[in-house]
């Protein structure tokens, strides 16, 4: 490489670190005593639509076990914490009456196909971009205040558009 192509990628290397480094993170890290609560996430729904489901990561960053017991919103009537299972070809989904036990030095994933926070009785419905406040209760914890970033109808991850994908921008560097 030349002289002058060595400027000019360092100059677009230059800008896409800053681009990086300025971006708008998404969902932050909430703590709430040893409970850190990360990526937090809903599906948009149909209009029309009931239910919906919202994903998180959970963190015990002590040395006892804490509960996750329940949910709420303004936005639906109630939130379960629910379990996604596969037994034999048929998907199971039930609630977890006793709540969701976040072990010392462990972290929790609630993810599709897996523990979720399902909302009942949705009042509006949940569009791509907007957030959704949640309170979650925790047995030890009490009650935590949580912003969830409302992605893609069919989103699989926080951050990504309906085909799982990491959503980019598109940047034109020619040299």
């Amino acid at each position: 490489m030349q002289f002058r192509e060595l400027t000019l990628l360092s100059i677009a290397c230059a800008f896409l670190a800053a681009y990086v480094a300025t971006a708008p993170a998404r969902a932050d890290e909430v703590k709430a005593g040893d409970i850190a609560i990360s990526q937090a996430w809903s599906r948009a729904t149909p209009n029309g639509a009931k239910i919906g489901g919202s994903y998180l990561t959970i963190e015990n960053k002590g040395t006892a076990p804490d509960k996750l017991i329940g949910a709420s919103s303004d936005a639906a009537g109630s939130i379960q914490v629910h379990e996604m299972s596969m037994s034999g070809g048929t998907m199971k989904m039930r609630p977890l009456e006793s709540g969701l036990t976040i072990e010392p030095g462990k972290a929790v994933k609630l993810a599709p196909g897996g523990y979720h926070l399902m909302m009942m009785e949705l009042k509006n419905q949940l569009k791509q971009g907007d957030k959704l406040a949640i309170t979650l209760e925790f047995e030890k914890a009490g009650k935590v205040p949580v912003s969830f970033d409302v992605m893609g109808v069919g989103a699989q991850a926080p951050g990504a558009d309906a085909g799982g994908k990491m959503q980019m921008k598109k940047m034109d560097m020619k040299m």
